[in-house]
């Protein structure tokens, strides 16, 4: 049963994801260009570890196969960015890996310090990501989980 509403042949969806990772781009050069995160941010970044353009070491992708969090915060270098991707140096379990992760498959930024949050769709199955640990990349954080500032983006397409 439908609700009456015709089915949209602009992908709006789409165009609001693609615009809100852009918003994680512009975040993340701002804190190259600029030498480091300001005051007390810090950031969750959620990412899918299989999808196409993630170049990250084996072993993290065999403990981590579908989704993975990494956290920047005190310990991180080689911040590059650019409009599709970025990469970046983080330790795990004291061992320096180098990651790759295109916008596309990110899923979650957050940032603790002023509880701002963007949630994405997943782009791959329909049951969504299985349960995971997050990464212990060599940082120690508690969150604060009020609920302001956060921007869920959830559209569903009908079939």
């Amino acid at each position: 049963m439908t609700d009456g509403l015709p089915d949209s042949l602009i992908p709006y969806d789409e165009i609001v994801q693609e615009a809100l990772r852009a918003v994680v781009g512009r975040v993340l050069g701002s804190v190259a260009t600029n030498g480091g995160l300001p005051g007390e941010h810090h950031f969750y970044i959620t990412f899918k570890t299989q999808a196409p353009g993630v170049d990250i070491p084996q072993r993290l992708i065999e403990r981590f196969p579908d989704e993975m969090t990494i956290v920047m915060q005190n310990r991180y270098w080689d911040l590059l960015v650019d409009d599709e991707r970025f990469s970046i140096g983080l330790s795990f379990n004291q061992v320096p890996s180098k990651l790759v992760i295109p916008y596309s498959a990110i899923t979650g930024f957050h940032d603790p310090a002023v509880n701002f949050e963007l949630r994405f769709q997943a782009a791959d199955g329909p049951e969504g990501p299985e349960p995971h640990e997050e990464a212990e990349n060599d940082a120690v954080i508690t969150p604060v989980e009020d609920g302001s500032n956060v921007v869920s983006v959830d559209f569903k397409r009908k079939k």
